[in-house]
């Protein structure tokens, strides 16, 4: 098979381009992010093709979706089949064999929580505000403990649990009551200003919540659930230490709460394993999944324990989530991820030594951090090592314009969460690239980032 490589033909975006997003300007939402003029027109693997010739390396993967890459030729047969036979019926009302495979292969994985039910959703999101009434209403309780710097979608009851950028909070409240917001364990960045990875239990906010909110703030007897992502995902890309994870499950354990894993970003093999739990040996009650888990067709689940799933018939449901296509395209997704697990993490290692070669050289990366193929790269100003979002901002435009697709997380780190298929080639060109924008960007001793931005022409 021949080498592919970036090709940008016309400057992004191209004549076709700009009739696209003319259009959608006029009469799309204002709420849109839409990070840089991107117009896909196809992809498969790890390439995009846009509307105008160009060829991008994604390195991004649709926010983490396109787990399996782009038009996985297995996926697209498996959805091909199923639209032949019918394009929906209500899986909450009604029975077809792909849901209840699916269900079936979900509880399959993680036998450590032991028996384990399964409700598909058609989002992330939707994961989130199922188990938030799941778990409520299994515990009786009010109070939920969620994370600063996490994020769990843009519903109502996800954006009461967020706690990383205002915009998604700002003016749509009152928000869901009951919700503590605690810092999360970052070895990189602690709370309480510790050399960077050296604090380890010293400073773990599982400790802080059992001695200071416990004590003086609500009792745990009225907390239900305490919701987690085990790796940060739009927070910044950040793995915790062991201990903050087991201090968490040894605190549910001890007052009854249940502890709820969020990997809808960390989850369907994109650390190498098939959920991130299992590199911390950490079990949760309810684990919520998404994204990566149809190659990009609309689905998500909770996966609990049966002996939390309790809610009786009737008392949550959902028209769409779990449809046949989707389901026929994630039990082939599965398949397929099942075949990467080893690679994902033999190619992230290859991954996270050539980003610490370009830390070496540049040090405008303050941290490499991550696990199989969900790596964070934080930039920092290099005079005094704090965030530096501002560069981040230069550095996507500078590699989308070379045909490189990446996204930012946290404050100041670009993700790099490639399709689960990309190999040794995919990660060198990458990291040629990188180096190229790095060579680039214009870090000036005595300019602010925001200085440094403003120097760029894009």
């Amino acid at each position: 098979m021949n080498k592919l490589y970036p090709e940008v033909k016309v400057a992004p975006p191209g004549p076709n381009a700009q009739a696209i997003i003319a259009m959608d300007q006029r009469h799309s939402s204002p709420s849109y992010i839409k990070e840089y003029p991107l117009v896909v027109e196809r992809g498969e693997g790890a390439w995009v093709h846009d509307v105008d010739g160009n060829r991008y390396l994604d390195f991004m993967a649709g926010i983490g979706v396109a787990s399996t890459g782009h038009s996985h030729p297995a996926v697209v047969k498996a959805i091909h089949d199923a639209a032949d036979r019918f394009l929906h019926i209500c899986g909450t009302d009604f029975y077809y064999d792909s849901f209840s495979q699916l269900c079936a292969r979900l509880a399959s994985y993680l036998p450590e929580m032991g028996p384990k039910r399964v409700f598909l959703t058609n989002s992330g999101t939707e994961a989130v505000e199922g188990a938030l009434k799941l778990a409520r209403h299994h515990t009786r309780r009010q109070y939920v403990v969620a994370f600063k710097g996490g994020f769990h979608g843009r519903t109502i009851g996800a954006i009461s649990l967020n706690s990383s950028k205002v915009a998604q909070r700002a003016f749509f409240g009152p928000l869901l009551p009951g919700v503590i917001h605690i810092p999360y364990a970052n070895p990189y960045r602690c709370a309480n200003g510790c050399e960077p990875y050296t604090c380890g239990d010293a400073c773990n906010p599982a400790l802080a919540l059992e001695r200071e909110w416990f004590v003086n703030h609500v009792d745990p007897r009225e907390v239900a659930a305490i919701f987690v992502e085990p790796i940060l995902g739009e927070g910044g890309y950040v793995v915790p230490p062991a201990g903050f994870l087991q201090h968490l499950r040894r605190i549910c354990d001890a007052h009854g709460i249940l502890l709820v894993f969020d990997e809808v970003q960390s989850g369907i093999g994109r650390t190498g394993r098939m959920f991130a739990a299992e590199h911390f040996k950490v079990m949760p009650d309810i684990l919520l999944s998404a994204k990566g888990i149809a190659s990009g067709m609309p689905l998500g689940a909770i996966i609990a324990r049966e002996s939390v799933m309790t809610w009786p018939r009737g008392s949550h449901g959902s028209t769409y989530g779990g449809n046949p296509v989707c389901c026929a395209a994630a039990l082939a997704t599965l398949d397929v991820v099942e075949g990467l697990l080893d690679s994902v993490l033999a190619t992230g290692e290859v991954l996270q030594r050539g980003l610490r070669a370009l830390q070496s050289r540049f040090p405008v990366i303050g941290d490499v951090r991550g696990v199989g193929l969900m790596v964070g790269a934080e930039f920092v100003a290099p005079e005094t090592r704090e965030p530096a979002g501002a560069y981040v901002a230069v550095l996507e435009q500078l590699a989308f314009r070379k045909g490189l697709l990446l996204l930012s997380c946290g404050k100041s780190t670009i993700r790099f969460a490639p399709p689960l298929v990309v190999g040794r080639h995919e990660v060198d060109v990458m990291l040629g690239i990188l180096e190229q924008c790095l060579r680039e960007l214009p870090l000036p001793a005595t300019a602010s980032p925001q200085a440094a931005v403003a120097g760029v022409k894009l």
